[in-house]
């Protein structure tokens, strides 16, 4: 029986549908392409060998997702669908929990109906809000310093009470860190609309001439070198972690979250310095002012993962920036290629 995959077409969803293929599991992907596209889900199928059905749909289109439903026998659910840029959330606080939060809403009310109890949330380490220490372990308090952190905060609570309400229910929200690298074919990779929020696509984006230098924001943090700790993971860990997480949940039942990330934290200019090595260019930066609600240190404490999934993060540093330059260099574009649709 097939996975749904809602936005499945986004930088972490392609290379799940990758590893989900890889392992023989059948997959349906749900998208609305609106920070994704089409182009994503080609290569997926290119790289893969592998066809599967992709409906061009929204989450808040709640008949339209019943009829998903209704066509196919789900097994189960990988949640990725969302939006996701911190500074916009700010901005536009009721679109982001409209949208995230209603949207997992409908999808929650849409498996119910059709018995279809087994689910991997996105979530994100945003819901530590600004630890107290590091590592971070998931038993710490929970809170949020921005609109889309709550969101990912507010399902993770809804989830939990959807399973006091009904025990045949098995979820897993996965708490992301700090996703960055690229398949290793150079054929999918994360491609951001407008300037790019996240590091590592703004560094691949320098190298190119897309963009002058990096800005880097703050270099008086109590770290090594005064800037930012964060815990870098390589995407294809990510992704596999999903498909360890779906085995969990589909053979138990209950509600638990799971840190994925590395357990090792690299500050911005230690990943500056990594992909000049790896790409062979220069990166020029710039000091900015510290950005509101940025902490020093987050890196996470893993260790349940690996005991609970037998999950690990494999890939180094140096594949992260190796893989990342291959892919912008190889598509300086993203995906926007001429005749971009899906075939």
């Amino acid at each position: 029986m097939p996975i749904l995959v809602t936005g499945g077409a986004g930088f972490i969803g392609t290379h799940t549908c990758i590893e989900l293929l890889n392992s023989n599991y059948d997959i349906i992907v749900l998208d609305n392409f609106l920070n994704s596209d089409p182009e994503s889900l080609n290569r997926v199928k290119e790289i893969t060998g592998k066809d599967f059905k992709v409906y061009d749909i929204d989450l808040l289109e709640k008949e339209k997702v019943e009829k998903v439903f209704n066509e196919n026998a789900i097994e189960a659910v990988i949640h990725f669908a969302g939006l996701k840029a911190v500074g916009e959330s700010v901005e536009k606080p009721l679109y982001y929990y409209h949208n995230n939060i209603t949207g997992t809403l409908m999808l929650s009310e849409v498996m119910e109906k059709y018995n279809v109890h087994h689910l991997v949330f996105s979530s994100s380490a945003t819901v530590y809000g600004v630890p107290e220490e590091v590592p971070i372990s998931e038993n710490f308090p929970l809170s949020a310093t921005n609109p889309y952190g709550r969101t990912k905060l507010m399902i993770e609570e809804i989830l939990r009470d959807l399973y006091v309400s009904n025990k045949n229910w098995s979820i897993a929200s996965l708490r992301y860190f700090n996703p960055i690298g690229a398949h290793e074919s150079g054929r999918i990779g994360e491609d951001p609309k407008g300037i790019p929020n996240n590091l590592m696509p703004y560094i691949t984006q320098v190298a190119t001439g897309k963009l002058k230098e990096l800005n880097v924001f703050g270099d008086d943090y109590p770290t090594s070198d005064g800037t930012g700790v964060r815990d870098y993971i390589h995407v294809v860990d990510l992704a596999k972690g999903h498909i360890k997480a779906l085995e969990k949940i589909v053979s138990t039942n209950g509600v638990e979250a799971y840190n994925l990330g590395t357990g090792k934290g690299y500050s911005v200019l230690e990943i500056v310095d990594a992909f000049e090595k790896a790409s062979g260019k220069k990166i020029p930066y710039k000091i900015a002012p510290r950005r509101s609600g940025d902490i020093a240190e987050c890196y996470a404490n893993p260790s349940k993962a690996e005991k609970e999934l037998g999950w690990k993060a494999e890939k180094g540093i140096d594949e992260m920036c190796r893989d990342s330059w291959k892919w912008q260099s190889e598509n300086p574009d993203g995906y926007r290629v001429k005749g971009s649709a899906l075939s």
